[in-house]
């Protein structure tokens, strides 16, 4: 046998292990392939992700009733400085029946006990809207406080008064200020259960 036979049969065999390799890892690679798919393009190119549910708006945190100067008793607590309401019932656990925010007046009631004297269930504000549960505990200076609630729900503080004509029952002081105080319907509604005449109203700073 010529040394060209030897070549030929030794160049045949080695491209047959060659070609067997080859086969051999490209199934190996088709089988990794399978067992690891291929990421999706959105996590792969920093696409959008699901949409987040949305949250609701946090709701406000009333402020804490003071330890002291808020009287005893049965009493409405209403503060001038935060605009909160705290209805208190020292027979309940927790005393603090309620908590609200309000919106004052024109003007401020001046610090101190006073009692419900007045109760209306509907009338007409200052600004000619309807309002209801009207619960009156001061008069200063020709102004007149308290609580009610605007029927369409508002809780603005109503606008000042037109200027009054002088008299016993209106003096020329109270012109142009407003000491009405209001809350929701709902909080009004609250207030109005809780405090019938007589009961004491305390304000603080």
């Amino acid at each position: 046998m010529g040394p060209g036979v030897v070549v030929t049969g030794l160049t045949l065999g080695a491209l047959a292990v060659v070609s067997l390799l080859a086969f051999q890892a490209n199934g190996a690679q088709d089988r990794a392939v399978a067992a690891n798919p291929t990421t999706s393009t959105a996590a792969t190119t920093g696409g959008p992700a699901a949409s987040a549910t949305p949250t609701a708006t946090p709701t406000p945190t009333a402020p804490t009733l003071p330890t002291a100067g808020t009287g005893t008793g049965l009493r409405v607590v209403y503060s001038v400085s935060t605009h909160y309401v705290w209805l208190i019932d020292p027979k309940k656990t927790p005393q603090v029946v309620a908590t609200f925010p309000v919106t004052p007046g024109t003007v401020e009631p001046a610090p101190g006990s006073y009692p419900v004297y007045s109760r209306t269930q509907s009338g007409t504000g200052t600004d000619g809207k309807q309002i209801e549960h009207v619960v009156r505990f001061a008069q200063q200076n020709g102004v007149v406080f308290g609580f009610g609630a605007a029927v369409d729900g508002g809780t603005g503080a109503p606008p000042a008064a037109p200027a009054p004509t002088a008299s016993a029952s209106a003096p020329a002081a109270s012109a142009g200020k407003t000491g009405g105080i209001r809350s929701s319907r709902a909080d009004g509604q609250l207030l109005w259960d809780f405090a019938p005449k007589d009961t004491k109203v305390v304000v603080i700073p």
